[in-house]
């Protein structure tokens, strides 16, 4: 028996209530995130991967599984596989009317995922809010947000290990008069900035909030705004994880190469 996953409970809240659309989106939250394990016709060739495709009468579908384990139970024999994030397979399947057969027979979160929801999760994990300069007349605490969003950018930039030192959340009035929140990172490293706009991005959307209500900025430790940041915001501390030798990449761990379908 194994445990109770991440993706299991996010399903069984979606179920709970189908018209929940916060549930719905935290499930597809959940997946994006998650270390999926794809059944393959045959061991990983470099960056080319060949899944077993199966086709129902709802469409066709590869199929992935959130655990090991899992994947062996459903097949009954040692299979080969890869391991992908949710957010790289949907890169790998979206536009191929392929969809994605979730945890079958085997979990609780048993589903067909029909790959108009694939395509759909691609788009939305593509959209980034506005990155934006020093064009503020005033910065003041954060406020009116709800406390799911404040929970899913905490959860989301937890990830974002040794990509910035700290993020700020402050409400802005602009010089032009609208008022609105920024998240701005202080410290980011050079070329992680689509990758920390994108994480914002999706703590938006999948909290139910509009992307286009909250900018994202990036400012030196230096600048005399980061200060102003430490005085009117809430801090966000991004984990900065001790220095590693990484080894040679696995299929589909870097989001700019994805695995090439065979």
């Amino acid at each position: 028996m194994t445990d109770v996953t991440a993706l299991d409970a996010a399903h069984t809240a979606m179920e709970r209530d189908g018209a929940d659309d916060a549930a719905r989106l935290r499930f597809f939250e959940r997946l994006a995130d998650s270390e999926l394990f794809l059944l393959l016709t045959q061991e990983a060739q470099g960056e080319e991967v060949s899944p077993e495709l199966f086709d129902v009468a709802d469409g066709r579908f590869v199929l992935v599984f959130d655990q090991e384990e899992r994947l062996a139970r459903f097949a009954g024999r040692p299979a080969p596989y890869a391991a992908l994030s949710g957010r790289v397979l949907a890169g790998m399947l979206a536009g191929q009317g392929i969809g994605l057969g979730l945890n079958l027979d085997v979990a609780p979160s048993a589903q067909l995922i029909p790959s108009e929801a694939v395509d759909w999760l691609l788009d939305t994990l593509g959209q980034v809010p506005d990155q934006v300069e020093d064009h503020f007349a005033e910065l003041h605490a954060p406020v009116g947000l709800p406390d799911r969003l404040l929970t899913a950018l905490d959860a989301k930039l937890a990830t974002a290990a040794g990509l910035a030192q700290a993020a700020y959340l402050v409400g802005v009035t602009y010089q032009g008069g609208g008022r609105g929140h920024l998240l701005a990172f202080v410290e980011a490293h050079d070329g992680a900035r689509d990758a920390l706009a994108k994480a914002v991005s999706e703590a938006l959307t999948f909290s139910g909030i509009e992307a286009g209500s909250m900018d994202v900025g990036f400012f030196a430790a230096t600048d005399p705004m980061a200060a102003k940041l430490a005085r009117h915001g809430l801090r966000f501390d991004l984990p900065q994880p001790e220095p590693l030798t990484a080894p040679p990449a696995a299929p589909g761990m870097d989001p700019e190469k994805p695995p090439v379908l065979k």
